[in-house]
Protein backbone atom coordinates (compact mmCIF):
# COMPACT_ATOMS: atom_id res chain seq x y z
CA UNK A 1 0.00 0.00 0.00
CA UNK A 2 1.01 3.51 -1.11
CA UNK A 3 2.10 6.11 1.57
CA UNK A 4 0.47 9.39 1.52
CA UNK A 5 1.77 12.34 1.33
CA UNK A 6 1.60 14.94 4.18
CA UNK A 7 4.01 17.93 3.12
CA UNK A 8 4.83 20.53 5.46
CA UNK A 9 4.02 24.01 4.06
CA UNK A 10 6.11 26.17 2.05
CA UNK A 11 8.78 27.67 4.03
CA UNK A 12 10.83 30.59 3.05
CA UNK A 13 14.51 29.33 2.62
CA UNK A 14 16.19 30.99 5.86
CA UNK A 15 18.42 29.66 8.41
CA UNK A 16 15.77 30.23 10.95
CA UNK A 17 13.33 27.64 9.11
CA UNK A 18 16.26 25.32 8.42
CA UNK A 19 17.22 24.93 11.93
CA UNK A 20 13.36 24.38 12.55
CA UNK A 21 13.46 21.66 9.99
CA UNK A 22 13.58 17.53 11.96
CA UNK A 23 16.41 15.76 11.81
CA UNK A 24 14.13 12.79 10.50
CA UNK A 25 15.03 11.01 7.15
CA UNK A 26 12.22 12.50 4.34
CA UNK A 27 11.76 13.86 1.10
CA UNK A 28 12.04 17.37 0.16
CA UNK A 29 11.61 19.87 -2.55
CA UNK A 30 12.60 23.28 -3.50
CA UNK A 31 11.33 26.12 -5.20
CA UNK A 32 12.04 29.93 -6.78
CA UNK A 33 9.46 31.89 -9.01
CA UNK A 34 7.25 28.90 -8.80
CA UNK A 35 9.30 26.54 -10.07
CA UNK A 36 10.74 23.59 -8.24
CA UNK A 37 14.41 23.41 -8.81
CA UNK A 38 14.98 20.49 -6.40
CA UNK A 39 13.64 17.24 -5.27
CA UNK A 40 15.91 15.19 -2.78
CA UNK A 41 15.50 12.38 -0.27
CA UNK A 42 18.06 11.99 2.98
CA UNK A 43 18.34 10.54 6.26
CA UNK A 44 18.64 13.71 7.78
CA UNK A 45 16.15 16.32 6.17
CA UNK A 46 17.61 19.43 8.58
CA UNK A 47 21.44 18.83 7.81
CA UNK A 48 20.60 18.11 4.14
CA UNK A 49 18.36 21.22 3.73
CA UNK A 50 21.06 22.76 5.26
CA UNK A 51 23.51 21.86 3.30
CA UNK A 52 21.55 23.26 0.38
CA UNK A 53 21.93 26.59 1.46
CA UNK A 54 25.30 26.87 0.04
CA UNK A 55 24.74 24.50 -2.61
CA UNK A 56 25.25 25.89 -6.28
CA UNK A 57 22.10 25.76 -8.11
CA UNK A 58 19.65 24.88 -5.09
CA UNK A 59 20.78 28.42 -3.44
CA UNK A 60 18.89 30.44 -5.46
CA UNK A 61 15.43 28.82 -4.00
CA UNK A 62 13.16 31.21 -1.90
CA UNK A 63 11.19 28.11 -0.38
CA UNK A 64 11.23 24.62 0.85
CA UNK A 65 9.05 21.62 1.63
CA UNK A 66 9.53 18.36 3.03
CA UNK A 67 7.90 15.17 3.99
CA UNK A 68 9.45 13.19 7.24
CA UNK A 69 9.16 9.57 6.16
CA UNK A 70 11.50 6.55 6.69
CA UNK A 71 10.74 5.67 2.93
CA UNK A 72 12.67 8.40 1.39
CA UNK A 73 13.65 6.65 -1.42
CA UNK A 74 10.14 4.99 -2.10
CA UNK A 75 8.74 8.55 -1.93
CA UNK A 76 10.90 10.48 -3.87
CA UNK A 77 10.86 8.61 -6.89
CA UNK A 78 6.56 8.46 -6.68
CA UNK A 79 7.17 12.46 -6.55
CA UNK A 80 9.82 12.36 -9.33
CA UNK A 81 7.88 10.13 -11.23
CA UNK A 82 4.30 12.76 -11.02
CA UNK A 83 6.73 15.76 -11.79
CA UNK A 84 7.76 14.33 -14.68
CA UNK A 85 4.66 13.16 -16.18
CA UNK A 86 3.32 16.78 -15.23
CA UNK A 87 6.64 18.30 -17.69
CA UNK A 88 7.00 16.20 -20.71
CA UNK A 89 9.66 14.21 -18.83
CA UNK A 90 11.90 16.73 -17.79
CA UNK A 91 13.54 16.70 -14.49
CA UNK A 92 13.52 19.81 -11.90
CA UNK A 93 16.37 22.44 -13.18
CA UNK A 94 19.02 21.91 -10.64
CA UNK A 95 18.88 17.95 -10.92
Amino acid sequence: MSEDIKWSDWLDFSQEQVEKTPESPGVYMMHAAMKILYIGDTDNLKKSIRESLSANCVCDAKRFRYFATPSHDEIKQRVLDEYKKKHDGKMPLCM
